[in-house]
């Protein structure tokens, strides 16, 4: 097609997803991916730092060890109910941009650009921040000279709280932690993908590790006697009061377990995406659940149900370790999780950015996006953006709310895809579909009805972070209809993915 009448094709109709013919190298990928790199991808997404964090908070909420794992195992469902789904879309539209794409085809343009703007703006870019705090938090434990004290800066005041704004430690080796892994994702897909795979297999290891040290040398017999035994279940018993508490709880174990669906967005550097994009999802996200679930069944197995409730700074990993080898156990698993949220932020630096990628092709980001480095042929400008963001959320203090406005925008979206994978099947129901969503009808509307209800809970029990979410989304419409107003505003060809 030639390149003036497809400008002229995207101010009139929205764009779709149409084979590629010739293009040049600086805008076809490298297909580097294998399937075991694709599943280390998913992986390395979602196991960070939250799962050795989060269930202090949990426990806090819930106040008991049964609904702590009910917790899990609820969170557990809905993920992988979502992987089967999203399978169809990702073997449907193997493309890069992912969850951009499916929105984009399924619903409409501007809910395309609302996902790919609330990625840039905080889902993305927020948990780039949250995990290299996290990061330099755990460094703080070998080195105690990285203190969180700010000290260049000011306070400054959000609907949630008040923030320190300005210059620490911690944070300053949080932005060194993110400059380095953006520099190595620009110097090619192969290198990041080898760095993924190795710390990924090296994450999973120490996760199963800790998990058969609470089920052997770690178990505490008295522990486990009042943790599982009556003080299991809270003394009220099992009611359905209980639900909307749940559905708040789950806040952390979703942060804890997101990101799974992020394969998609590298789908043009994937040997054969139709076939490992929807197992790459079925198999991440049933390995990383089942270890999360089990994790917990490990700490309630250690420590008492107040201990992990009250672990100094939430830092239930390390106090697991401390009760069984002392001192030396706090420093080992404070290594542990430092390796864990590197190789989880590499995942999320290397996803991301080819979501701006898809959208800068759509003249919906920054035009430079849009094509790849000459030599690496990676999304360079797009990497160095989502970078330069990152690190100013770093300096701002917020990626911890960041981190709830991130759930809830996440939530949202799922909603929304799930939507467009019916939508598909209604308006689309010849298209080439090389795997079809398990258990549909019926499986994707439990997701649906699920992830609903999560969202409607959480703007009722969790206002101060989920409005702001909304307000961070609402805020792309007017800059969507500015973009498509621009009288410069064209697309690109689509991608060669050959």
């Amino acid at each position: 097609m030639p390149q003036r009448s497809a400008r002229a094709d995207a101010r009139s109709s929205p764009p779709s997803l149409t084979p590629a013919t010739a293009d040049s190298p600086r805008t076809s990928f490298v297909k580097a991916l294998t399937p075991l790199d694709a599943t280390a991808l998913v992986a390395g997404s979602m196991i960070g730092s939250a799962i050795f964090i989060t269930p202090a908070d949990i426990m806090r909420q819930v106040g008991s060890p049964g609904l702590l794992l009910l917790v899990w195992a609820i969170t557990a469902i809905v993920i992988v109910l979502g992987a089967l789904s999203y399978g169809e879309l990702g073997a449907m539209f193997p493309k890069t941009g992912g969850l951009y794409i499916y929105l984009r085809e399924g619903i409409s343009p501007m809910f395309g650009f609302l996902y790919g703007w609330a990625l840039f703006a905080v889902i993305q870019t927020g948990a780039i921040a949250a995990v290299g705090a996290a990061f330099s938090r755990f460094a703080a434990v070998l080195f105690p000279a990285l203190t969180p004290d700010v000290f260049l800066g000011t306070i400054v005041q959000l609907p949630s709280g008040p923030i320190e704004v300005g210059l620490s430690w911690q944070r300053l080796l949080a932005i060194a932690s993110i400059v380095l892994l953006t520099w190595i994702n620009v110097r090619g897909v192969r290198t990041a993908a080898l760095l993924q795979t190795t710390l990924t297999a090296i994450k999973v290891t120490l996760l199963a590790a800790l998990i058969a040290l609470g089920f052997s040398i770690g178990r505490n017999a008295d522990v486990v006697a009042t943790n599982f035994g009556v003080g299991f279940w809270p003394t009220t018993g099992l009611t359905w009061s209980l639900l909307p508490v749940l559905g708040a709880a789950m806040v952390g174990s979703i942060a804890a377990s997101d990101l799974w669906y992020q394969i998609g967005f590298s789908a043009g550097e994937i040997k054969n995406p139709a076939r490992d994009i929807p197992r790459a999802m079925l198999f991440g996200t049933l390995i990383v659940t089942m270890l999360y679930l089990l994790a917990n069944v490990a700490y309630l197995s250690i420590l008492p149900a107040t201990a992990i409730a009250h672990a100094p700074q939430d830092r239930v990993g390390t106090a697991a370790l401390e009760a069984v080898f002392g001192a030396p156990g706090l420093y080992l698993m404070a290594s542990a999780i430092m390796i864990s949220c590197f190789g989880c932020d590499n995942a999320i630096i290397l996803s991301g950015a080819r979501v701006y990628y898809a959208m800068a092709r759509d003249g919906l980001f920054l035009r430079a996006a849009a094509t790849l480095h000459p030599r690496y042929r990676t999304p360079s400008v797009a990497l160095i953006a989502q970078g330069v963001w990152a690190s100013v959320l770093c300096l701002s203090g917020t990626y911890s709310q960041l981190l709830d406005y991130m759930v809830f925008a996440s939530l949202l979206f799922y909603v929304l895809t799930v939507c467009a994978l019916f939508a598909l099947r209604i308006r689309r129901p010849a298209a080439v579909r090389p795997v079809r969503a398990v258990g549909y009808p019926v499986l994707p509307a439990i997701y649906l009805v699920a992830t609903t209800l999560i969202c409607v809970n959480l703007l009722a029990r969790k206002p101060e972070y989920t409005w702001p979410g909304l307000a961070i989304i609402a805020l792309g419409i007017p800059l969507y209809l500015w973009q498509r107003s621009r009288p410069n505003f064209s697309m690109l060809e689509p991608e060669t993915e050959a």
